[in-house]
């Protein structure tokens, strides 16, 4: 049995789309759609309402169709991990840790899962196709023209056509290992995009190598691959594992990959267009601007340069894309995946979280609820540390809220009475002045620098409080029982499994009580 799931890892995206559409969750739209504004304003309103994903076949002026919304909502995310249950993702966190382990594992069981991911890692080695889908048509040189692919535009004031769900692929010049990011690109001329990404990602980790080594960065854009892989290279994984090997733990199997014509880069050969080319150190463009995850238009940046130099397509490709904006979007409903995956990792690195939650208002980062098992004085704030250092996605994160384990994280009454009732600002605050922050965020006084605030939100013991606290509210589990026993002599039999309103945390909660079954 594979590590994480069952499937050929030469699954591609018609293999999803097919899979949607035997489902029940495709919709085919056939009238001719604009890629300007108008494509991405029907895929939201279709998203907010928690409907299918789209295909839009006749997209105007391109001959290309364009997949949209396929990871809008949980169940699609799980179905394309190849799971059934959203739990499942937890236990794929639990495996993912022991790669990220930092000291030999400690006894009989925990070798022989060690040595079990061993060998799983050893079947996920990626194979090569000679001949593959991806290379059927290609374009080089004065052939390429970037107009020709349908880029949505989907907000207002937004620059120019984007690519949302890339594979963008590099390489550190020194040590060869494959760095395989999501980042947005924005077309600048028929030859040319930008690239935005921060500078703690790989791919600009391995600019600044090549231009401290007076070399070429060469890029790959994969664009239109199974979501499996859009999964991988957004999950957090050790710096040593390339994401191709960890995509192959995913899927069971190695992860068919094929050499790009024109550059020494590796790509996934079932893809529907790859687009290969190169940044020259130091050559940048004004990138921007555009609507973000944060809900506003971000500012006008200089970004890296792609120039293109060869493009290699399937016959008929389709296009596969996204689009930011203020929650509920794709990404949003991807952060709740990851958010799964990433618990048993926190678990490792600070033993004392129980769970821990980002909500989807909270821009599915920006704010983190966590619970731990309370010990001693002062272990709230330790832990809210522990979090902004454990992995590098939460640099970001302003605010961490510590509760009890008792409290579920997950559900917003209990979160909001635990601040409410526990928390005293001059007492259980603490802030941290002038940190790394997201050049996005406009909250700070200056771009990409910022605070960040816990709020210890536990009950209090030892030194930490002066006087008694009066004794929570509580009922006898023989009573609860009893009303239980009642419940349908009493004629409210009607009321049996109805959900509470999930409140601030509305449309996450509704997605994580649909699937939790």
């Amino acid at each position: 049995m594979p590590l994480f799931s069952s499937g050929p890892a030469s699954r591609d995206l018609r293999n999803f789309i097919a899979l949607l559409e035997k489902r029940g969750q495709l919709k085919r739209i056939t009238a001719e759609v604009d890629p300007d504004l108008e494509l991405a304003a029907i895929s939201d309103r279709v998203l907010s309402l928690g409907g299918p994903a789209l295909l839009f076949e006749n997209v105007k002026g391109s001959s290309i169709p364009v997949a949209i919304n396929l990871l809008g909502t949980m169940e699609r995310i799980v179905w394309s991990m190849g799971l059934d249950k959203i739990e499942e993702l937890e236990e794929i966190g639990e495996k993912l840790a022991l790669l990220q382990q930092p000291s030999p594992p400690k006894g009989f069981n925990e070798t022989k899962k060690f040595a079990n991911v061993l060998i799983d890692l050893f079947k996920a080695r990626p194979d090569t196709d000679l001949i593959p889908p991806c290379h059927q048509k290609v374009f080089k040189e004065e052939e390429i023209n970037l107009n020709q692919l349908p880029l949505i535009r989907p907000w207002e004031k937004d620059a120019e056509g984007i690519i949302t769900l890339g594979l963008v692929i590099t390489k550190d010049p020194e040590t060869n290992v494959p760095n395989v990011g999501i980042y947005r690109l924005q077309r600048q001329t028929s030859k040319t995009m930008s690239v935005h990404w921060l500078s703690v990602r790989g791919g600009a980790r391995h600019l600044k190598k090549a231009a401290e080594m007076n070399k070429k960065l060469e890029v790959a854009v994969a664009i239109g691959v199974h979501p499996l892989l859009i999964m991988a290279a957004a999950t957090p994984i050790p710096v040593q594992l390339s994401e191709w090997l960890f995509a192959g733990l995913y899927a069971g199997e190695g992860v068919r990959l094929t050499r790009c014509k024109t550059i020494d880069l590796q790509v996934p050969s079932h893809s529907e267009i790859i687009l290969e080319g190169t940044i020259n150190p130091g050559e940048e463009i004004d990138d921007g601007p555009f609507g973000d995850h944060m809900g506003f238009y971000g500012n006008i940046e200089k970004s890296p340069l792609i120039r293109f130099h060869c493009i290699t397509q399937r016959r008929d490709p389709i296009f596969l894309g996204t689009f930011s904006g203020r929650p509920p979007k794709e990404e949003a409903m991807l952060a709740i995946a990851l958010n799964r995956i990433y618990t048993p990792i926190l678990r490792q690195q600070i033993p004392e979280i129980v769970d821990f939650f980002l909500p989807m208002e909270a821009l599915s980062y920006k704010l983190a609820i966590i619970s731990i098992d309370k010990a001693y004085p002062g272990q709230a704030k330790r832990a809210a540390m522990a979090f902004w250092s454990a992995l590098p996605q939460f640099t970001y994160t302003k605010f961490v809220v510590v509760v009890d384990s008792v409290i579920n994280v997950r559900d917003p009454r209990q979160v909001v009475w635990k601040i409410a009732s526990q928390v005293d600002p001059q007492r259980d605050l603490l802030t941290l002045e002038n940190t790394p922050f997201d050049s996005l965020d406009f909250a700070s006084e200056r771009i990409g620098l910022g605070g960040r605030l816990a709020i210890d939100a536990t009950t209090k013991i030892g030194p930490e409080k002066k006087h008694e606290w009066g004794e929570a509210l509580t009922r006898s589990s023989e009573l609860e029982a009893k009303v239980s026993d009642r419940w349908n002599e009493l004629g409210l039999s009607d009321l049996e499994g109805k959900e509470p309103d999930p409140g601030l945390f509305g449309y996450v909660i509704e997605e994580l009580l649909k699937y939790k079954k």
